[in-house]
C-alpha cells in the first residue's frame, strides 16, 4: 500500500465505486488498522461480520457497529475487546441508532448520522486535513492528520471502562451504565480529584482509593491522572513523575507470566469498581481489585432506606415496610397518614401537607455519605438541626451526633442505610428521616414540627415575659444606634478590608435582617472567581453576566446589577429574599448574592450551553426536534411552578428565548423571573411600567388593564412558534404557496416578489398554515422528514392558543403542560382572536418595504384602531387598542 504505482490505482477504484455504487464504497471486509477517508459504514452493510468495520493490528479490539444484546434493537458505535467481548468505549452511549444508521468518515471527521440523515455525534469538525482512522492494539481509536499526528482519540472520552495505558485526567470521570443492555449514563461515577479518587452517587462521596488498606499515599504531589498497568492502579502527579496513591492488585508479584494478560477497570451499574483480568490464553476472568469492599457502603444497594447487612442482604428500616405499589424495591412509612419529604421540585405533596414529622430510627444505622461530609452545623442541640432540615427544601434526613452536638443533612436523594461498627468516628450519630403529615394525625404528637410556626417563637416564647419582652426592646433600639453611629463614623474615615462590613453602605447592613437569604459571597471572593470580572457570558436590561469559578471548582455565573434605577433596592431584595427560596428543576437556581460598595451582584448556577436564543438562531449544529420538544416542555413547567407553585404567584413578563437557558442533556431552565412584579395569590393589582421585550409582549400591555399571568402565556406560545421554526419571528424568510391570501398585502411585496418569495410574518403565517392543516410547512426546513404530522400540529396548536389577543381565551401554563404530556386535549385556536395577527403581518411587510412612509404607516395604525374600537360592541371578546408601531408586540 506504501508504493505509488499501487496508490493511484486504488484511488480510481475508489472514486468509481462511490460514482456507481455509493451505498457500498468500501462496506464488507474488515480493514486491520487503518482507514482512509470517505468511507461509510452501517449494521446493515457489515452485517456478515457481526458490524465489525475496523480491527487493530493483531485483531485485539475491534471497532463495530453492534447491539449491547442480541434481541435489542439499539446499535451502537464501539470498540471492543475480542476475547472478553468487553466494550470500553462508545461514540454515542446515549444516543442508540438502527442498523442502517451511517457512521461516516471524512477529511474532516467522524460524523454518526441517524436514519433521517441527521447527525447525532462527531468528533470536532475543526480539525486539521485527517489521513486516516486507526485503532491501535490499546484499544485506542484515534484520528491521524495530513503530517502524522494524533488529533483526536478515544481514550480522553471514557465511558465505564478504563484500560491499560489510559489515562484518566484530572477531572474526567468513568459513569456506570444503567445496566448491561443499556449504555446510557446511569448514577454511579469515578472521579479523578487533586488529590484522591472518588466513587460518587449523585454527586456524593461514598468510596476513596485512599481507603484501601494496601494503598500508599503521598499528598505532597497534586494529582494529574489516574494510569493502570499490570502491577497496580496509579494516581500520579508531576508529569507522570511522582506516585500520590498507589494500589498494589494482588496478582501482581507473578508479573512474568501476566505481562500479556487484559486488565480493565470498570464501574458497573451497580456502584462496584473493580479492575479485571483477562487471560490472554483462555479469555478467563480473574478479579483483582475492587472497591467498595462491603457491598453495603453502596448508596443505592438497598434502594430508598432499605437496610443493607450482611454484604447485600436487604430489609426496610424500622416504622418502613416495602413499597407494593410502585414495586421498585423502596421503603415507606407504615403509618399511611405519613409520605416522604419529596426534593425542592417536588411540591405535589407539600400542597397537602401542613406538618413535618422526623421518625426516628434504628440507633445502630448509619448513612454513607456521613464519613465523606463535615457537619452542617455543630454544638447545637438536636431541636435547632430539625429546624434547619425543615426550612430546607432540599433536606431529607438528618443524621445528629449525640457527642459533638453534629448536625449532618441529607439533601436531595435518600439511599439505603448500613450497621455502622464501633470503630467509626462518630458512633453516637442518630438518623433522622423528614416526613410529611398529609393524612389525619393526632395533632398532640410531639415528634412533629410544624412549617408554619416561626422558629423564633419556639426559642423566645418559653423565656418571654411582659418586662423581658420590653427590655430585649430596649437593648436592640439602643443597639441599633449605637451601630447606626459606628457605621457612620466608618463609612467617613473610609475603614479598608480589616473590617468586616466596611464596604457596606446603611441600607445594605438590612441584608444581613432578611429571613431566608441564601448564601452571601464576599465581593474578593467573586473577583477572584471571576478573574475580575474578565470573562463576559451575557447582558440583559438589569446587568452584565460574568462566568466564574469558585474555589471548589464550582462554575457560577455573576451577574451584576447595574440598572437599578428608582425600583433598584425592591428589585434587589425580591431577587435574593424570594428566589432563594424557590427551586424547581426548571428555573435557574440562585446560588447566593453580594452586595459590596454600592454595587449588588447575584450569583446563579451556571448553564453551560448558554441561552435558546445563541442556540437556536446563533448555534453551529441544528437543534433535532426531540430536544425543542423537550425545551418546550421545561419552558412551560418552570412558568407553571411560578403561576401557581409558589407560595407567591410569580410573573415572568419577560419570557424570550435569551431568558431560557441549556444545560447538558437538554437541561433547560428560566432565567430573570426575580426581577418581575411579585403578587400574593389573592392580589391582581395593576402594573404601572410597561415590561418585557417588543415582539413577545402581550397586547394588553398597551392598555390601562389587568395584567395577569396570561403575559406570560403570550410570551410562550410566541417563543413556541420560534422554535418550531427555528428562527426569529420577526426574520425575512420566503414563505411556502399558500391558497389564502396574507390580508391582501400581496401588492406589498418587496422589490416586486413572487408570491412564493413574499416577506410573512410567521405567526400570521402558523395562522393560515393552521387554517390549511399544513403544519409541517412551519417546522424548521432542517429537520425535512424528522417529524411527525401530529407532532408539529400539537405545537403549532397549543402556541396559537396561547397568542390569542383575549387573555381569557389563552390557556394557564399548567394547562399548556397538560396538552404537552398528552394528559389534557389540545385546544382549539379561536380564529376570531386570532385575526389581530393579519394587522401584524400587514406592518411587518410594509415595514420591509421601503417605499412605505410614517404617514401612511400612522394613517393605517389609526384606521385599524377604529376598526377595533367598533367592534368591541359586536364581539364577544376584548380586542385591545393599538398605540403606535413603537409600542406593539408584533413584529420588528
Amino acid at each position: 500500500m506504501g508504493s505509488s504505482s499501487y496508490i493511484y490505482p486504488s484511488l480510481l477504484f475508489t472514486l468509481f465505486c462511490t460514482i456507481s455504487f455509493p451505498c457500498s464504497v468500501l462496506s464488507g471486509p474488515i480493514s486491520y488498522n487503518s482507514i482512509n477517508p470517505n468511507f461509510t459504514a452501517s449494521y446493515l452493510q457489515f452485517i456478515d461480520n457481526s458490524g465489525v468495520f475496523l480491527a487493530s493490528k493483531n485483531n485485539s479490539f475491534q471497532a463495530r457497529i453492534t447491539n449491547a444484546k442480541p434481541e435489542s434493537e439499539s446499535y451502537y458505535v464501539v470498540v471492543t475487546h475480542v476475547s472478553s467481548n468487553t466494550i470500553i468505549w462508545s461514540a454515542n452511549r446515549n444516543t442508540p441508532i438502527s442498523k442502517s444508521s451511517k457512521l461516516r468518515f471524512t477529511n474532516t471527521g467522524l460524523v454518526l448520522y441517524n436514519d433521517t440523515e441527521h447527525p447525532i455525534w462527531s468528533t470536532p469538525q475543526n480539525l486539521s486535513t485527517l489521513s486516516s482512522l486507526q485503532l491501535h492494539e490499546s484499544g485506542n481509536l484515534v484520528l491521524i492528520d495530513s503530517e502524522n499526528n494524533t488529533v483526536w482519540e478515544s481514550f480522553d472520552f471514557p465511558i465505564d471502562v478504563m484500560v491499560v495505558g489510559q489515562k484518566l485526567k484530572i477531572g474526567k470521570s468513568l459513569v456506570s451504565s444503567l445496566s448491561d443492555e443499556d449504555l446510557s449514563e446511569g448514577g454511579y461515577k469515578l472521579v479523578v480529584g487533586n488529590d484522591d479518587a472518588m466513587l460518587q452517587w449523585n454527586e456524593m462521596n461514598y468510596w476513596k482509593l485512599s481507603m484501601e488498606r494496601n494503598s500508599y499515599i503521598n499528598t505532597n504531589f497534586p494529582v494529574e491522572y489516574m494510569v493502570m498497568n499490570s502491577t497496580g492502579v496509579y494516581l500520579l502527579g508531576q508529569n507522570g513523575e511522582q506516585v500520590v496513591i498507589r494500589i498494589t492488585l494482588h496478582n501482581s508479584n507473578d508479573l512474568l507470566a501476566n505481562s500479556s494478560d487484559f486488565r480493565i477497570m470498570k464501574i458497573d451499574h451497580n456502584g462496584v469498581l473493580s479492575v479485571v483480568k483477562i487471560g490472554a490464553s483462555d479469555g478467563s476472568s480473574n478479579q483483582e481489585f475492587k472497591g467498595p469492599i462491603d457491598n453495603c457502603r453502596i448508596p443505592f444497594i438497598c434502594k430508598k432506606l432499605g437496610v443493607c447487612t450482611n454484604g447485600g442482604l436487604c430489609q426496610c428500616a424500622s416504622s418502613f415496610r416495602v413499597d407494593q405499589k410502585s414495586n421498585n424495591g423502596d421503603c415507606v412509612p407504615v403509618d399511611s397518614s405519613l409520605a416522604l419529604s419529596g426534593s425542592c421540585n417536588e411540591t405535589s405533596l407539600l400542597s397537602n401537607a401542613t406538618k413535618i414529622k422526623y421518625l426516628n430510627l434504628r440507633n445502630d444505622l448509619d448513612y454513607f455519605s456521613n464519613e465523606f461530609t463535615e457537619p452542617l452545623t455543630r454544638d447545637v442541640n438536636i431541636s435547632v438541626c430539625e429546624n434547619m432540615c425543615s426550612m430546607n427544601c432540599s433536606c431529607l434526613g438528618i443524621f445528629y451526633s449525640q457527642n459533638s452536638g453534629s448536625c449532618y443533612m441529607i439533601r436531595n436523594s435518600l439511599g439505603s442505610m448500613f450497621i455502622k461498627s464501633s470503630s467509626q468516628r462518630d458512633a453516637n450519630r442518630l438518623g433522622f428521616v423528614k416526613m410529611l403529615i398529609v393524612g389525619n394525625t393526632n395533632g398532640d404528637d410531639p415528634n412533629y414540627k410544624n412549617t408554619d410556626f416561626p422558629i423564633l417563637a419556639l426559642v423566645l416564647l418559653p423565656l418571654s415575659g411582659v418586662v423581658l419582652i420590653a427590655v430585649v426592646a430596649i437593648l436592640i433600639y439602643l443597639g441599633k444606634k449605637r451601630r447606626n453611629k459606628k457605621w457612620g463614623k466608618s463609612t467617613k474615615s473610609k475603614l479598608g478590608h480589616d473590617s468586616k462590613f466596611s464596604s457596606f453602605s446603611d441600607e445594605e447592613i438590612e441584608f444581613v435582617s432578611i429571613p431566608g437569604l441564601p448564601v452571601r459571597f464576599a465581593y474578593e471572593e467573586l473577583e477572584a472567581a471571576t478573574e475580575f470580572f474578565k470573562n463576559q457570558i451575557g447582558s440583559g436590561g438589569f446587568g452584565i453576566v460574568y462566568k466564574g469559578t469558585l474555589k471548589d471548582g464550582t462554575d457560577i455565573a455573576v451577574k451584576k446589577i447595574t440598572c437599578l434605577g428608582s425600583q433598584g433596592k425592591k428589585e434587589f431584595l425580591t431577587e435574593i429574599a424570594v428566589i432563594g427560596k424557590i427551586h424547581h428543576i426548571n428555573l435557574v437556581r440562585l446560588k447566593g448574592f453580594c452586595a459590596h460598595k454600592g454595587q449588588r451582584y447575584l450569583v446563579y448556577e451556571y448553564m453551560n450551553r448558554g441561552s435558546l436564543e445563541r442556540t437556536l438562531f446563533r448555534g453551529d449544529s441544528v437543534l433535532e426536534w426531540k430536544e425543542r420538544y423537550e425545551i418546550a416542555l421545561g419552558t412551560a413547567r418552570g412558568l407553571a411552578y411560578l403561576h401557581t407553585g409558589c407560595e407567591h404567584k410569580i410573573i415572568h413578563c419577560d419570557v424570550k428565548p435569551e431568558n431560557i437557558l441549556l444545560h447538558d442533556r437538554s437541561h433547560v431552565k428560566m432565567s430573570d423571573f426575580g426581577l418581575s412584579k411579585l403578587l400574593s395569590p389573592e392580589e391582581s393589582g395593576l402594573f404601572t411600567t410597561l415590561r418585557g421585550t417588543r415582539g413577545y409582549l402581550a397586547p394588553e400591555w398597551l392598555m390601562s388593564s389587568m395584567i395577569s399571568d396570561k403575559i406570560d402565556v403570550y410570551s410562550y406560545g410566541m417563543v413556541l412558534l420560534e422554535i418550531i421554526r427555528g428562527k426569529k419571528n420577526s426574520s425575512t424568510s420566503p414563505s411556502p404557496q399558500s391558497q389564502s391570501d396574507i390580508s391582501g398585502s400581496n401588492s406589498l411585496s418587496s422589490s416586486g416578489e413572487s408570491e412564493q418569495n413574499r416577506l410573512v410574518y410567521f405567526p400570521l403565517l402558523a395562522l393560515e398554515m393552521h387554517e390549511e392543516r399544513r403544519y409541517l410547512d412551519l417546522v424548521d426546513p432542517r429537520l425535512m422528514g424528522q417529524v411527525r404530522f401530529e407532532d408539529a400540529e400539537k405545537l403549532v396548536r397549543v402556541a396559537l392558543c396561547c397568542v390569542h389577543e383575549d387573555p381569557s381565551l389563552r390557556p394557564s401554563m399548567s394547562n399548556v403542560v397538560g396538552m404537552l404530556e398528552g394528559g389534557m386535549p389540545l385546544c382549539e385556536p379561536r380564529i376570531e382572536s386570532l385575526q389581530f395577527l393579519r394587522f401584524y403581518g400587514r406592518r411587518f411587510t410594509e415595514e420591509s418595504t421601503l417605499g412605505q412612509n410614517n404617514e401612511q404607516q400612522n394613517h393605517e395604525l389609526v384606521m385599524y384602531r377604529q376598526q377595533q374600537q367598533t367592534s368591541m360592541n359586536t364581539s364577544e371578546y376584548n380586542s385591545f387598542s393599538y398605540l403606535s408601531s413603537q409600542q406593539v408586540s408584533g413584529p420588528r
